[in-house]
């Protein structure tokens, strides 16, 4: 927790935020936000893998620290009995809050709001490398090894566990589905050479899994 909050910091800081006691409340508050009990995937763990992704990527982007705050705000509100880009919305409205608090310029701002929402459905346009980043970034999992992604699938799957099994697999089958019609699940050049093709392999894997 400590490292990772000083990487808030750093990022808020780096970004443009000038208020300090502004950067500490939104940090706080989003770190409450990844700690609630009904999170199984979308935790901290989740958070500090698409930091590192970005941290490592970083160089492909135009503004990274603005994909680093975005990183962090992603998943901000997730609320899995949500609807539709629900989740994406609440999420995006929270970072202009807690970043406007923070003092961070309406430009940059704005800016994070626009790159978290497009996590609702990863569909970048070709001149959007900060977009590809965080998207990038985000579906990294699912380039896994396979016993890595069965876990991720199945964390899933208990965020879901008021879902009954056949409403659920026809909803997981759908979300695999539109990610599968992607014209490309990664946009910058070394995750797409190194992840695409292991990433399709266990969507489509798990996609057998859900048909009856």
């Amino acid at each position: 927790m400590g490292e990772l909050i000083e990487r808030w910091r750093d990022t808020a800081r780096s970004a443009g935020a000038t208020d300090p006691v502004g950067v500490e409340r939104a940090g706080e508050r989003l770190l409450a936000g990844w700690r609630e009990p009904h999170r199984h995937y979308h935790t901290l763990d989740h958070l500090t893998a698409v930091l590192d992704v970005v941290d490592g990527h970083a160089a492909a982007a135009r503004r990274p620290d603005l994909v680093r705050l975005a990183a962090w705000c992603h998943d901000a509100v997730y609320d899995p009995r949500a609807g539709g880009d629900a989740n994406e919305r609440a999420s995006a409205a929270l970072a202009g809050v807690l970043l406007a608090d923070a003092g961070l310029p309406a430009g940059a701002m704005a800016e994070v709001r626009r790159l978290v929402l497009l996590t609702a459905g990863h569909a970048v346009a070709a001149d959007d490398p900060d977009g590809a980043l965080l998207c990038d970034a985000d579906l990294a999992v699912l380039a896994s090894p396979p016993p890595v992604y069965d876990r991720y699938a199945a964390a899933v799957r208990r965020e879901y566990a008021h879902v009954p099994d056949p409403d659920f697999r026809a909803a997981r089958a759908r979300v695999l589905e539109s990610l599968l019609a992607l014209p490309a699940l990664y946009r910058l050049p070394t995750p797409h050479a190194h992840w695409e093709t292991p990433a399709r392999t266990n969507l489509t894997r798990e996609l057998t899994t859900l048909h009856p």
